[in-house]
């Protein structure tokens, strides 16, 4: 893994076949003093040349470009060991939605929506985003993160009484943002074919990919995964990936539960949001829950998730070291409210240790 860089400068290579799009993007991150804009390409081929003659701290990639795209250059990027994180721009399309999770297969550690006049993100907005998520990449990777150690904290926690009903689980559900999409495919993965709990994500995801996203998940799974539809039934053994800018809740009619999509205000800058989906998930199952938080900047779903171990539900968090960013569940466990602390390719088999220890 790269580095943080040793000056406090983050050093950014920007590729697109748009000389607009370029400019956009450096105009805005440079706004930022601590991102320096280094040099700029429009094929995949100049990609390759100044990452190997530049070596930047990271570079951002146009996954649609002449000569060589952008899956292309990423894919000889990680053949030649550079060790240089690639953060992609995607167009909102289903066949840019296809070749951005691809990419994140491949190892890009994120993606953001390409500035374009058919989408609704301006390039105030898209800039702000991308400034947020090097810095916050770039912070995630100082070492130690103030002398943190999640295993001593879970330990310590476990002491601390908590209601613990034992009840029988009887949903799941998981909030994750930046490195979630790839995280969150490994998850999926492993659960198997008789599962028969629904699963309720939340992933930190623009509008135009989610419904993508979801297909995604369901290629790679046993189980049904879908994007959530509002006033759907709740149906076991079924994931539902909240779409982008819409909260997910669950609501309880004629003794059944629903789906309950709003736009409400953002929480913790997101929607959806992770305290929303957790929340409305401890009102309708009480302690009958297991949640995940998983990789991802900022706190979103940090307080919800001490909310939900304290009602007596079980918690999960991802490890600092399987993490793209060590930000949300470092909240948790630092808050207290997580109860396991896995590696991504362990979470799935932990959630369903716990559902045999709790009867189910």
């Amino acid at each position: 893994m790269v580095g943080t860089p040793a000056d406090g400068s983050i050093r950014v290579v920007i590729i697109d076949d748009s000389l607009l799009v370029r400019n956009i993007i450096s105009d805005q991150i440079k706004k930022e003093s601590r991102i320096q804009v280094i040099a700029t390409g429009k094929t995949g081929v100049d990609c390759i040349e100044l990452a190997t003659k530049l070596r930047p701290d990271i570079v951002i990639l146009d996954v649609e470009m002449p000569v060589m795209d952008g899956l292309s250059a990423l894919q000889e990027l990680q053949k030649r060991k550079l060790g240089i994180p690639v953060m992609m721009l995607s167009v909102l399309t289903q066949h840019g939605a296809d070749a951005t999770f691809k990419a994140l297969e491949y190892g890009a550690i994120d993606f953001v929506p390409k500035p374009s006049s058919s989408n609704q993100f301006n390039p105030e907005e898209i800039g702000t985003v991308l400034k947020n998520r090097i810095l916050a990449y770039f912070d995630s990777l100082r070492p130690s993160h103030a002398g943190l150690d999640p295993k001593k904290i879970v330990e310590t926690v476990k002491s601390k009484i908590f209601k613990d009903e034992k009840k029988t689980v009887e949903a799941v559900c998981i909030g994750t943002s930046t490195g979630g999409p790839k995280a969150l495919q490994t998850v999926f993965s492993d659960f198997p074919e008789n599962f028969h709990l629904p699963i309720f994500v939340v992933q930190h995801m623009p509008v135009g990919f989610t419904k993508a996203f979801a297909s995604r998940l369901n290629d790679h799974s046993k189980i049904t995964v879908k994007e959530a539809e509002d006033g759907e039934e709740v149906r076991p053994g079924t994931g539902y990936v909240a779409p982008g800018d819409a909260h997910l809740k669950i609501e309880s009619k004629a003794g059944r539960k629903w789906i309950a999509l709003g736009r409400e205000a953002l929480v913790n800058g997101h929607r959806p949001s992770v305290e929303v989906l957790f929340d409305s998930a401890i009102r309708e199952y009480g302690s009958a829950l297991v949640g995940v938080i998983m990789t991802g900047m900022g706190k979103d779903g940090a307080a919800a998730t001490l909310r939900m171990r304290e009602t007596g539900a079980s918690t999960v968090a991802q490890d600092e070291d399987s993490s793209v960013i060590f930000g949300m569940n470092r909240q948790a466990i630092e808050m207290g409210g997580v109860q396991f602390v896995e590696p991504v390719s362990a979470i799935t088999s932990r959630i369903l240790s716990i559902l045999k220890e709790r009867g189910n």
